[in-house]
């Protein structure tokens, strides 16, 4: 039986929207930036490689993203957008799992809340509430296709967030 793991995390925090902003449009604060390169080292030290990473269309994720892949030494041309993950449902997001190459076995997804946190405990049965700004959630699933993947298929494995991390 073969692993996929998947790791769904949500954008790291943003500044206050302006009044003529669009939600699309929203910036990350500087704490947002530190905290999406942390978790990019974070990755690094974990020595996670990714097969593929989608990211939502959303300014705030797309930043969130890049600086991630450039702790790992990805280029930013491998992120891949997919206009389906901003304002996604759970169903919404689960369709996308669901359509990921089966050769790909490590996939990362950018999003939001509060459905980037319902698919997590969707898929894994886990009691993971609302996930923090720049929060991942690992799970595992032993099967070998993603279109298999399912309500309670997984197993989280972890959950991590900026505050959890010791350097």
């Amino acid at each position: 039986m073969a692993h996929k793991h998947l790791f769904l995390l949500r954008h790291a925090r943003t500044l206050e929207r302006a009044a003529d902003e669009q939600d699309i449009d929203r910036e990350l604060s500087s704490i947002g930036l530190q905290n999406s390169t942390r978790m990019g080292i974070n990755f690094l030290n974990h020595d996670y490689k990714f097969d593929q990473i989608i990211c939502s269309p959303a300014k705030r994720a797309l930043t969130t993203a890049e600086l991630i892949v450039e702790q790992l030494k990805i280029d930013p041309s491998e992120i891949f957008i997919n206009e389906e993950i901003y304002e996604a449902s759970t169903r919404t997001l689960l369709k996308v799992v669901n359509s990921l190459k089966n050769e790909w076995k490590t996939v990362l997804i950018v999003g939001h809340n509060p459905d980037i946190s319902y698919l997590g405990e969707f898929l894994s049965d886990a009691e993971i509430g609302s996930m923090t700004t720049c929060g991942v959630v690992h799970i595992k699933f032993e099967l070998n296709k993603w279109e298999e993947v399912s309500e309670g298929s997984g197993q989280m494995v972890s959950y991590e967030y900026p505050d959890l991390l010791n350097f």
